[in-house]
C-alpha cells in the first residue's frame, strides 16, 4: 500500500462493538494513532483499535463522499457491510502488516 492512498476505514472495539468511521490518506499511520490512543474523542474513549473494514479510492474527494455515506447509514447496515467481507471481525491491520 502506498504512503498516500485515500481510503475510508472502520475501526471497532470488538465484534459488534463500538464502531468508528474515518477517512485518511495514510491508513498505516492512522491505525498506529488509533492503536496507541493518540486521537482524542470517541475513538479514544471507546477503544476502537481494531481495523475491520476499509475501502481504497483514487482521490480524497471520493473517499470523503463515501465516508459521509457510511456515517449516514444505520448501525445494522454498517454491521452487515463489515460482515460481508470480514464475518469474524478480524483485525485487518495485522494482515496488512501494520504494527503497533
Amino acid at each position: 500500500m502506498r504512503d498516500f492512498q485515500p481510503c475510508v476505514y472502520i475501526m471497532a472495539s470488538g465484534m459488534r462493538g463500538y464502531i468508528y468511521i474515518g477517512v485518511t490518506s495514510n491508513l498505516a499511520k492512522r491505525f498506529y494513532e488509533h492503536n496507541n490512543r493518540l486521537i482524542d474523542g470517541f475513538s479514544k474513549r471507546r477503544n476502537t483499535n481494531r481495523l475491520v473494514h476499509f475501502e481504497l479510492f483514487g482521490t480524497m474527494e471520493l473517499a470523503i463522499t463515501r465516508e459521509k455515506q457510511l456515517k449516514n447509514r444505520h448501525r445494522d447496515w454498517k454491521i452487515n457491510l463489515i460482515e460481508s467481507t470480514n464475518p469474524e471481525w478480524r483485525d485487518l491491520a495485522l494482515e496488512l502488516g501494520f504494527s503497533d
